[in-house]
C-alpha cells in the first residue's frame, strides 16, 4: 500500500508522519507498506525541521535523509491511502486530483473512522464516513508547531503517532 501523507512544507507534519508510519511498518514486518509525504507549499529539497527531528526521533522515528517535495498530481495519483494533516490540505489533494477523493482523508478523520466506524481497510474508511459520527472541524485538523514551543512540537508529534499507529493498527491487523 502507497501511503501518503500530506501538509504545507513537508519539513514538520507529514514527514513525521511518514517517517513513524515507516517504523511502524519495519517493526511489524509490514514489507507492502510504503508511507511518502509531500507539501502543498513545500520547502522543497529541505530537511526536516529541527525541533521536528528531535521530536520524531524521540518517538521512534528517524529523519536521516528527509528532503522536502511539493504534492503533484502524480504523486497524488499513485497513493493508495491519502492523510492529510488539516481539511485545508485534503481540499488542495483533491483539487490536484479529484479521483483520489474516496482515499483522502485527513489523519484525525481516518484514525476515528477505524475507532468509532470499525474501518478496516482503504474502502471501509470511505464507508465509514456515511455511518461514523462525524468530527467537529478542529477535531479534524493536526495543528501546526511551525515558530512555536518546543512542547507544542512535542503535543502535536505524539498526536500524529498516535492517530498513526490507530490508521495503520486498523488498517493491518496483526
Amino acid at each position: 500500500m502507497k501511503l501518503l501523507f500530506v501538509c504545507t512544507g513537508n519539513i514538520c507534519r507529514s514527514p513525521t508522519a511518514e517517517r513513524l508510519a515507516a517504523a511502524w511498518a519495519d517493526h511489524h514486518g509490514v514489507a507492502e507498506l510504503e508511507a511518502t509525504s509531500a507539501g502543498t507549499r513545500a520547502m522543497i529539497g529541505s530537511p526536516m525541521e529541527s525541533t521536528a527531528a528531535k521530536v520524531l526521533s524521540s518517538l521512534g522515528g528517524n529523519s536521516d535523509g528527509f528532503a522536502g517535495r511539493q504534492l503533484t498530481p502524480a504523486i497524488a495519483g499513485e497513493a493508495d491511502l491519502i492523510l492529510a494533516m488539516t481539511q485545508t490540505h485534503r481540499d488542495a489533494v483533491l483539487r490536484l486530483a479529484p479521483r483520489q477523493l474516496r482515499r483522502t482523508f485527513t489523519l484525525l478523520e481516518a484514525a476515528h473512522l477505524v475507532t468509532a466506524g470499525g474501518a478496516r481497510a482503504v474502502a471501509e474508511l470511505d464507508a465509514a464516513r456515511a455511518v461514523a459520527p462525524r468530527l467537529g472541524s478542529p477535531d479534524t485538523d493536526v495543528r501546526d508547531p511551525i515558530k512555536r514551543s518546543e512542547s507544542v512540537f512535542e503535543e502535536v508529534g505524539e498526536q500524529i503517532a498516535e492517530a498513526v499507529v490507530t490508521v495503520l493498527d486498523g488498517l493491518h491487523p496483526r
